[in-house]
C-alpha cells in the first residue's frame, strides 16, 4: 500500500514538473512567436484591414449626419400660353391667357448655418420659382445667388432667419480610389434616400476640353439625386452628384460628383466676386501617354506635355519652357489634361503653386503664380481660343476678334486644317472684342444650346460655324 501511494505521489508530482516546464517553456515561446508577428506587421497595414473592411466599417453615423444637411429642390416653372376658340376669330375676341406649371425636383446642400444651399445649375436652371425642403419637412423659399453652367455648380439662399446643421467639406485631393462613399438625395422624389459605394475613379473628364473633372463611383444614383452630397465615412462632404452615365437613363453602375475642394472654391467665387474666378498657368499642349511619349522621344507616358508658353503668363516668368513636362502640382500628381484642370479648378489667379516639371531627364519646382485664365487661352467644346496678336490684326484687317489657336473635338478633326489659325468676329450676332468677351459669352451658354459664330478663314473666306 505504501509503495503505491509513494508511485502515486511520484506521478503526481512528474504530471506538474512536466506541465510546469511545457508552460513555463512553450508557453512563452508563443508569446514572443506572436509578439515578433505583430513586431512585423505595420501599425498602417493593420488599421487598412481593420477601418476599410467592408463588414466592419459603419455607415449609420455619416449617414444621420447627411440627412440633416441634405435637402430636396423643387423647381417650379410658370409659362404663359394663350388659347383660341372659335368666337375669337369669329367674332375678333381676345383669346384668354392661362399659365401652365411644370415641376422639376432634385436635390442640394446646406453649407452655412445661415441657410446657403450648392446644388447643381441644371436643377435650378428656368426656375421661376424654388422651394426647398428639409428632411424634417420643414419647407423654405430660396433665391439664386450666382452659377456655374460648365461645373454645373449653382448657390442658393433660402429666404428666412432660421439657422441650419449643415455640412462640413471634406478634402477631396486626399480621396483614394476604393474608398467607401455615400450618396445622399432624393432619388425619383424618394425623400433622404442613402446609397454606398467606394470611389472608382479621381479626375474624370466627359467632355472633349478636359475643362471638367469628376469623382466617379458606384454609389447608386438616379434621377433626383443631383445636386445632392457625397460623402466619406466620417459625413465630411466631398462630391456634389451631379449626372449618370446610362443609356436608361437610370443608374448602370457609373455616377458622377463635382469634387468639394471645385465646388468650395467656386461658391466662395460666386459670395465675393458675383461670377467664377478662373486660373491658368499660361500654358498650350496635351497629356502624354505611351504613342505620344514615342513620338516625342521621351522616357516618360504619364504627365503633361508643354508645347507652347503664353507669353507674360506665370509659366514664362517662372521659366517654364516648351518640351517640359508637367508631372504635379503642389503635391497632387499630374497624368492627365483633366488631372491639371482638376486642380487649377481649385485655384484662384494670383495664388502660387509648386509645379515639378521634367526636362531632358532632370526634374525641377517652378514656383509659379497663376493669372487670369483670359489673358491666356480657354476652350469651349473641344475648340482652344486665344486673343487675336498685333500680326493677326493686320493681316485680316481687324480690330477685333478671337483667334482658334487648335482643335481637339474628334467631332471637328476633320475640319481642323480650314479653322485652326481661323478668327471668330461674332458669337450669335455679338461682336467678340476679346478672349474674356468670348469667355462670358460662352460661358453663359448651356451644353443644349446652339451658338452661332462668324469666322474668317486663315484664307481669307467669311463662314458661319454652327455648334
Amino acid at each position: 500500500m505504501n509503495k503505491i501511494t509513494s508511485l502515486f505521489t511520484v506521478s503526481v508530482l512528474s504530471g506538474v514538473i512536466t506541465l510546469g516546464a511545457y508552460k513555463l517553456l512553450f508557453d512563452k515561446e508563443v508569446t514572443n512567436t506572436q509578439a515578433v508577428v505583430w513586431e512585423n506587421k505595420t501599425p498602417q497595414s493593420v488599421v487598412k484591414s481593420v477601418n476599410y473592411a467592408a463588414e466592419s466599417t459603419d455607415f449609420s453615423n455619416a449617414a444621420e449626419a447627411a440627412l440633416d444637411f441634405v435637402v430636396h429642390v423643387k423647381n417650379i416653372n410658370v409659362s404663359k400660353y394663350q388659347t383660341y376658340s372659335l368666337q375669337d376669330f369669329m367674332y375678333g375676341y381676345q383669346p384668354q391667357t392661362k399659365e401652365r406649371k411644370q415641376v422639376g425636383s432634385g436635390s442640394g446642400v446646406i453649407i452655412s448655418e445661415d441657410g446657403y444651399v450648392v446644388t447643381n445649375n441644371h436643377v435650378i436652371q428656368n426656375a421661376t420659382e424654388l422651394e426647398v425642403t428639409l428632411n424634417n419637412n420643414k419647407t423654405y423659399k430660396a433665391q439664386v445667388v450666382g452659377t456655374d453652367s460648365k461645373m454645373d455648380i449653382a448657390l442658393l439662399k433660402l429666404d428666412t432667419n432660421d439657422t441650419f446643421n449643415y455640412a462640413v467639406f471634406g478634402n477631396s485631393d486626399a480621396i483614394r480610389v476604393g474608398e467607401w462613399v455615400l450618396a445622399v438625395g432624393n432619388p425619383y422624389n424618394l425623400n433622404s434616400t442613402v446609397t454606398a459605394g467606394i470611389v472608382s475613379a479621381k479626375a474624370r473628364n466627359l467632355t472633349n476640353d478636359g475643362i471638367q473633372s469628376f469623382i466617379q463611383t458606384d454609389a447608386a444614383i438616379n434621377p433626383g439625386n443631383s445636386g445632392g452630397a457625397l460623402v466619406n465615412v466620417r459625413g465630411e462632404l466631398i462630391g456634389i452628384n451631379t449626372m449618370i452615365t446610362s443609356t436608361t437613363g437610370s443608374y448602370v453602375g457609373y455616377a458622377f460628383a463635382v469634387p468639394s475642394n471645385i465646388t468650395k472654391k467656386i461658391i466662395e467665387d460666386l459670395v465675393q466676386y458675383g461670377n467664377v474666378q478662373h486660373a491658368t498657368i499660361g500654358i498650350e499642349g496635351g497629356e502624354l501617354n505611351a504613342a505620344a511619349a514615342k513620338e516625342l522621344n521621351l522616357d516618360v507616358t504619364q504627365g503633361f506635355y508643354v508645347n507652347r508658353v503664353m507669353p507674360n503668363s506665370g509659366a514664362e516668368k517662372a521659366g517654364i519652357k516648351s518640351g517640359d513636362v508637367i508631372i504635379q502640382l503642389d503635391d497632387q500628381k499630374v497624368n492627365s489634361f483633366s488631372a491639371l484642370s482638376s486642380y487649377l479648378n481649385s485655384k484662384r489667379p494670383d495664388e502660387e503653386i509648386d509645379i515639378t516639371l521634367l526636362r531632358k531627364g532632370k526634374e525641377i519646382v517652378a514656383k509659379v503664380k497663376l493669372s487670369k485664365k483670359e489673358l491666356g487661352q480657354f476652350a469651349y467644346n473641344g475648340i482652344l481660343l486665344e486673343n487675336i496678336t498685333p500680326q493677326d490684326k493686320q493681316k485680316f484687317r481687324i480690330n477685333d476678334g478671337v483667334k482658334i489657336a487648335e482643335i481637339t473635338n474628334p467631332d471637328f478633326i476633320e475640319y481642323a486644317s480650314i479653322l485652326t489659325n481661323s478668327i471668330i468676329i461674332r458669337i450669335d450676332g455679338q461682336l467678340v472684342k476679346s478672349a474674356q468677351d468670348a469667355n462670358k459669352l460662352l460661358a453663359a451658354k448651356s451644353d443644349r444650346q446652339k451658338t452661332r459664330m462668324e469666322i474668317i478663314t486663315p484664307n481669307g473666306k467669311q463662314l458661319q460655324l454652327i455648334l
